[in-house]
């Protein structure tokens, strides 16, 4: 397993490199300017669509708008905002929330536009089953363009791209945060949570889109809803800090931060990065996977679906990321002091194999600390390829014997090792970090309100994710390969909830990193190349909606 985190973080270095992440920014500005900020439209324009002003059930389609946005919004609003937040934040400080934001607003656009692109090329020939895509933008676009067979390869690749995102970040980064965090607080064993979850979504799943648009139209504005009033009571407790904190994210996004308590330390540069890591993988913006979704709804108008598909990223990230990040900046718990002093001080030791570790050491632990309970101390170890510094942490577990309680570390491949802290801190990890910041503000909110918020997450992004993988099934295999893929599906969500799998939240995000990389190397050549075609059917949507006479209104 080691040997393929190491390939997975080689990969992840080439196909996040900074001018990648340059590229995409680029893009999202190019299609802002061009729209005259289509952002605006989206908050405008879009919510009249959301309330049903052009609604007519004779268009093509299987699904409402309202229907369509919250099938990609359970997507999208999911444990990235609970879980990647706070992993954007524990390697990359507070800076990481500015990238964002950039995100947010260049993704408004990128949203737009690859909706607008799938929906002008879908395919509505079955009634009540509408698919689209990007696969289907580079097959159709192409083949009208005189190559057909570089269509259906262009297509089938981003397929591939999409099943490889939809295991790893839509499958088993849901299934491994929920299992990690009903463990942390319950007891439940992990396992038992993957078997529970898998069921839930195979009961959903095996009912298609129209089922799964019915169980995200109830369910994403009562999980929003709930956690967004959570969250703000928590920040308006803490409300005199939160002019600090902004000035704080806008500082740290252009200067390092340094290390301090828990927090490793971080470069402006690795804020950019992982600020921008974590908000595609929450927005999905620039990936293509959420026009999947939005294919589906009720409308003879492309670009009146693009319109509405700008707000995801607008409430994914905008709202209720930042609203995480308040939480968790505010309450302090990113960079706090140790959680547990040592008994004996550790000391370094070598192995033969060029590994390193600290020996075995006595300490003090509360009863209700379960053996077994992950924790970490934090030493010097060469380059951190997360930060670009020279602090890592290093994990061990609590153990105990008939007289006391001891802590055993794992080793780490490195040159050399220094211990740098004075003491441990319990290994809180993705979405139970978010929740132990709520629990400090407000016991016990976190471990009732956050779990339940992160089954609901679990749960609505899941399903909506299958549908995104069965619609790659179909176009590559067949309809005869989508019961067998639904199955598979679920088998990995009870796969990835084996805590022995993947040993820390690290290991999920270089899954989680590779998943949503390869998606963005193939939709945005897809996206650029058709922007031509997007660009002509927005300007010539709005050019008849702004008429005076136009009897539909005006946006």
């Amino acid at each position: 397993m080691q040997s393929f985190n190491q390939t997975l973080v080689a990969l992840n270095a080439v196909i996040w490199h900074r001018w990648v992440l340059y590229a995409l920014l680029g893009v999202g500005i190019l299609f802002t300017l061009w729209s005259k900020f289509c952002q605006l439209r989206a908050l405008t324009h879009g919510t009249r669509v959301l309330r049903g002003v052009y609604d007519d059930p004779d268009d093509p389609g299987a699904i409402s708008h309202f229907q369509a946005l919250s099938t990609a919004l359970s997507a999208t609003v999911g444990l990235g905002n609970i879980a990647g937040v706070a992993l954007a934040i524990t390697l990359g400080g507070p800076g990481a929330v500015f990238w964002m934001w950039v995100i947010g607003l260049v993704g408004m656009s990128l949203k737009t536009f690859e909706v607008v692109l799938s929906m002008l090329f879908r395919d509505t020939r079955v009634e009540g089953s509408p698919r689209g895509g990007p696969m289907l933008v580079a097959s159709r676009g192409l083949a009208r363009l005189g190559w057909p067979r570089l269509g259906r390869a262009v297509g089938s690749l981003f397929v591939v791209t999409l099943l490889i995102s939809t295991v790893t970040g839509g499958n088993m980064f849901q299934a491994w945060n929920v299992a990690d965090i009903t463990h942390a607080y319950f007891g439940v064993p992990q396992l038992l949570t993957g078997v529970v979850l898998a069921s839930l979504v195979g009961l959903v799943i095996l009912g298609g889109i129209q089922r799964i648009g019915a169980v995200a139209g109830k369910l994403v504005p009562f999980m929003c809803g709930l956690y967004l009033i959570a969250a703000l009571g928590v920040v308006l407790a803490r409300a005199d800090q939160v002019p600090g904190l902004l000035l704080l994210i806008v500082h740290e996004a252009f200067h390092a931060t340094e290390a301090s308590g828990a927090f490793l330390g971080g470069t402006a540069g690795y804020a950019l990065l992982w600020g921008m890591k974590r908000a595609l993988f929450s927005s999905e913006a620039g990936q293509g996977s959420s026009p999947i979704a939005h294919c589906a709804a009720r409308t003879d108008e492309p670009v009146r679906e693009g319109v509405v598909a700008g707000l995801e990223p607008f409430i994914d990230t905008l709202l209720v990321c930042t609203l995480t990040a308040l939480v968790l900046l505010s309450t302090g718990i990113w960079n706090r002091a140790p959680d547990l002093p040592f008994g004996t001080r550790p000391t370094p030791v070598a192995s033969a194999d060029g590994h390193w570790s600290l020996t075995r050491a006595p300490i003090a632990v509360p009863a209700e600390t379960p053996d077994g309970a992950a924790v970490f101390a934090i030493v010097r170890a060469g380059t951190n390829p997360d930060t670009g510094l020279d602090l890592h942490s290093i994990t061990g577990r609590i153990e105990r014997d008939a007289s006391a309680a001891f802590v055993s570390f794992t080793p780490v491949a490195a040159p050399s090792l220094e211990l740098a802290s004075e003491g441990l801190w319990l290994h809180y990890r993705g979405a139970t970090l978010t929740a132990k910041a709520f629990d400090s503000v407000h016991p016990g909110l976190g471990k009732w309100l956050v779990t339940l918020a992160a089954w609901l997450f679990a749960f609505s992004t899941t399903i909506s994710w299958s549908f995104y993988g069965e619609t790659g099934v179909d176009y590559l295999f067949g309809k005869r390969w989508i019961v067998p893929y639904k199955l598979t599906y679920c088998a990995f969500l009870v796969l990835a909830s084996i805590p022995q799998l993947i040993a820390s939240d690290t290991e999920l995000d270089h899954l989680t990193t590779f998943g949503t990389g390869v998606m963005l190397w193939v939709n945005l050549p897809i996206l650029l190349f058709f922007s031509r075609t997007a660009l002509r059917a927005y300007r010539d949507y709005f050019k008849r909606m702004d008429r005076p006479s136009d009897h539909a209104g005006r946006s």
